[in-house]
């Protein structure tokens, strides 16, 4: 039997706006209690680190690891969408980075993680049809 994937529609504008304005710690709580960690897992096919050593790494960082992290994670996530034939945009490493990292002042969180769950949403869906 094949694996279903639920999927969600995560609104992510809305939960990068959250996770901005707490300085991660919301998906600290998110990403093992709300799943994605698992799913991400399932998604693309092997171990992630859990969010919150990235988070813990990040700190003497600034957090450029957990950054980085993310980043790495989208670039799988592009692949994988590419992989499977769907239309962009995608995520990407240097899309989810600079806009994190430039884009801090304004809305360019929000922006990455929206773009970051459009990908994945996408992804499940697809599997889900296939």
């Amino acid at each position: 039997m094949e694996k279903r994937f639920k999927h969600t529609h995560r609104p992510g504008f809305w939960l990068g706006f959250i996770d901005f304005f707490t300085a991660g710690l919301f998906f600290l709580l998110y990403m093992p209690l709300g799943g994605l960690e698992k799913e991400l897992e399932e998604v693309l096919g092997h171990r992630v680190r859990p969010y919150w050593q990235a988070y813990l790494l990040g700190i003497p960082t600034l957090f450029i690891y957990t950054l980085v992290w993310m980043a790495n994670i989208a670039e799988e996530l592009k692949a994988k969408a590419l992989d499977l034939g769907i239309e962009g945009p995608h995520t990407s490493w240097r899309h989810m980075f600079w806009w994190n990292m430039l884009g801090c002042l304004c809305f360019g969180p929000m922006i990455a993680t929206y773009r970051f769950f459009r990908t994945l949403n996408g992804i499940e869906s697809e599997l889900n049809q296939r």
